[in-house]
């Protein structure tokens, strides 16, 4: 039987741009014009409700696959808190921006027809309404830089950096400083590269964010101990403190240490419950001059509530008052939090007491850690009335505030009282963001309102807000759970154009593709992968995976086998279990052509990589020997055990043992 083949994808990926910093005559702007322009295949995603007239709320719904979607409000009455100069021509360049960015030619068109006059504010603007949609910021930046008289700001290439930093596009960030460094070498500052140090802490990537203090010297910026002191910052910050603690003993010299490295240490082995790392840093901080603040008590206040030692936080409260360093707000802080989360709310409350009595005054955090205790230990009503003390204290309550209530009535499934709560924050200067509305939308979808929900989406655009990946996923969840996958679908397809997916969120991914298989609509699980493929998403062999085992298990054998040659078609070798899978399925169709070229491949693959074929023969390989078993005579055994029983029922009992080792014995 002939292989199957399946569409061939172009893999061109702006991930995939490691290399580039080191090619000196990389032009980035072109670099992110061939990016956008392998985009150009039209991509079927599900359009918004913005048209390019303005449009109202009304009651006549408006179909969109499948959901009823209402009509999105006008830019005057979504945008109240933010109005100004540039807010008609921003909501009118992010609607463009949603609509063609998957069609680069058709994106550049209308954004010359939009009538938009680009001038001084306005791109750094449209990147922070593009939100985390990377693609559509990246899109608008490429276009804007070809406009005749405009040249990059610095706060321009800044948001941009943050951007494609947030996606994990570290070739392309590359690529943007070189441009800085050709074309406008002024704009370049230690800031720059702080962010991209930030971005690879975040990402893990420890040794890459320690090689940019390296790099910063080949573009004319001296590291000094600012840098050094924000990248051990972002170490301790996301989870590496090791790391960070032996970079600053081999830069000690270096770099003169200051209180702030000593703090983020500090706070790194604290956050981790490391007390005896803590105390260690703490000596080493008195050793070099420096004697602790209040910054540093918080932290070791937090050491010990993490590490569970309540009781040493309380002492620690009473010697910051006896050395003069009187507890404030965020020392209260802390032990409210770690009460709050053990439910002991009476001695949380005892503290926030004493708090008040010792004349810290309380700010919106502290007021946030109780309600949200309270809200975990199902006294929403204590939490509301928290809510009105603050109004009455002058504390004005954040979106954090309103958010640890909407959860509270999440749990409980009550849906009214959350978008009552949405009425009654618009009431108020101010407005639910993002986390707020994926609580509601994901309550409003387990409840089976997806109209409901999709209102929500309109509407969250409608208030400037841009839906991040969170956003996507939540949704994409809940129309899988209430069986709707072609909305599901459009809305994945959507994430994968606005540059939202990345590994991560191959969970999503999986179960995805298998309710679309579930539901036998194969052309829509290619279509699906296609996108990922075909937008420059780069696949690592967890995503093939996925997708090759989920059609095996569906009995899609040849197209499994299709996509696994394509798969190895790109460089990625596929696992042991995917390998046997494929083997097994093709010796019960008793292809074994095609089993021999995937065979061939592996083993080509594994020889290159120096890597033992044997774990792949052994899975694989033996499945295509068609071994005939012996065939047991099933009447003898069954009359065995209806004479003597089974042996194991006659052994199972302890006190039998003796008895069962005399029945052996007299056979």
């Amino acid at each position: 039987m002939q292989r199957i083949s399946s569409k061939r994808h172009l893999f061109v990926s702006i991930s995939k741009l490691p290399l580039i910093p080191f090619n000196k005559s990389t032009n980035a702007q072109r670099l992110c014009t061939t990016y956008l322009s392998k985009l150009n295949q039209p991509i079927q995603t599900h359009q918004p409700s913005f048209s390019n007239e303005s449009q109202s709320i009304c009651s006549k719904p408006v179909k969109t696959f499948d959901l009823i979607r209402l009509r999105s409000v006008p830019e005057e009455h979504g945008m109240d808190h933010n109005k100004d100069e540039f807010t008609g021509d921003v909501e009118k360049i992010y609607r463009i921006l949603k609509r063609f960015h998957s069609r680069v030619p058709k994106l550049e068109r209308a954004l010359q027809e939009s009538g938009v006059i680009v001038r001084a504010g306005l791109t750094e603007r449209v990147l922070n309404r593009c939100g985390d949609a990377g693609n559509l910021g990246y899109g608008f930046f490429v276009w804007v830089s070809k406009q005749p008289g405009y040249t990059h700001t610095y706060d321009v290439y800044k948001a941009m950096i943050k951007i494609l930093g947030k996606m994990r596009q570290f070739g392309a960030v590359w690529a943007l400083i070189e441009e800085m460094r050709r074309e406008n070498p002024q704009l370049l500052s230690p800031e720059v590269f702080v962010i991209l140090m930030r971005r690879f802490a975040s990402a893990r990537m420890v040794k890459k964010a320690v090689d940019v203090l390296d790099e910063m010297a080949k573009y004319g910026v001296e590291a000094d101990e600012y840098v050094f002191g924000c990248l051990l910052d972002a170490l301790c910050k996301n989870g590496s403190v090791k790391d960070a603690s032996k970079l600053f003993d081999e830069m000690r010299f270096k770099f003169k240490p200051t209180i702030k490295h000593f703090t983020s240490l500090l706070y790194g082995w604290c956050k981790e419950g490391k007390l005896i790392e803590a105390k260690v840093v703490l000596v080493k901080m008195r050793e070099a001059g420096f004697e602790p603040d209040i910054v540093v008590y918080n932290n070791l206040l937090t050491g010990y509530t993490v590490a569970g030692k309540m009781s040493h936080a309380f002492d620690l409260l009473q010697e910051m008052r006896r050395k003069g360093c009187h507890p404030n707000a965020a020392s209260y802080t802390v032990v409210i939090q770690s009460l709050c989360s053990q439910r002991k709310m009476e001695e949380a409350a005892r503290v926030f007491s004493e708090m008040e009595s010792h004349g810290s005054e309380c700010d919106v955090v502290t007021y946030n850690a109780l309600i949200s205790g309270f809200c975990k230990s199902d006294g929403i009503n204590k939490a509301y009335e928290l809510l009105d003390r603050m109004a009455g204290k002058g504390c004005t309550p954040n979106q954090t505030t309103y958010l640890h209530i909407m959860l509270a009535h999440e749990k409980k499934e009550e849906l009214d009282e959350c978008l009552e709560l949405i009425k009654k924050m618009e009431k108020t200067p101010l407005t639910p963001d993002l986390p707020i509305y994926n609580t509601v939308i994901r309550l409003a979808l387990k409840l089976g309102e997806t109209d409901e929900a999709a209102r929500l989406w309109n509407e969250s655009e409608a208030n400037g807000l841009s839906p991040g990946v969170d956003t996507f996923v939540i949704m994409i969840n809940g129309l899988i759970e209430q069986r709707r996958v072609v909305e599901a679908c459009d809305y994945f397809k959507e994430m994968v154009g606005r540059g939202l997916f990345s590994f991560p969120h191959y969970g999503t991914l999986k179960d995805l593709l298998n309710s679309v298989l579930r539901e036998e609509k194969l052309g829509m699980g290619k279509d699906v992968w296609g996108c990922i493929v075909g937008s420059g998403c780069e696949v690592n062999v967890y995503g093939w995976t996925i997708w090759i085992h989920a059609l095996f298990s569906r009995g899609y054998v040849k197209e499994a086998c299709a996509y696994c040659l394509d798969m190895m078609d790109g460089g990625l070798m596929p696992q042991p279990d995917t390998f046997a899978k494929l083997m097994r399925g093709l010796r019960k169709m008793y292809n074994r052509q095609i089993a021999g070229e995937i065979t061939e491949k592996v083993r080509k693959m594994a020889e290159e990589a120096g890597t033992s074929f044997k774990m792949y023969k052994r899975r694989g390989e033996r499945d295509l020997k068609e071994k005939v078993k012996e065939k047991k005579d099933g009447r003898k055994r069954r009359a065995r055990q209806r004479r003597w029983g089974s042996e194991h029922s006659k052994c199972s009992h302890p006190s039998k043992d003796s008895s069962c080792n005399m029945l052996h014995s007299s056979f």
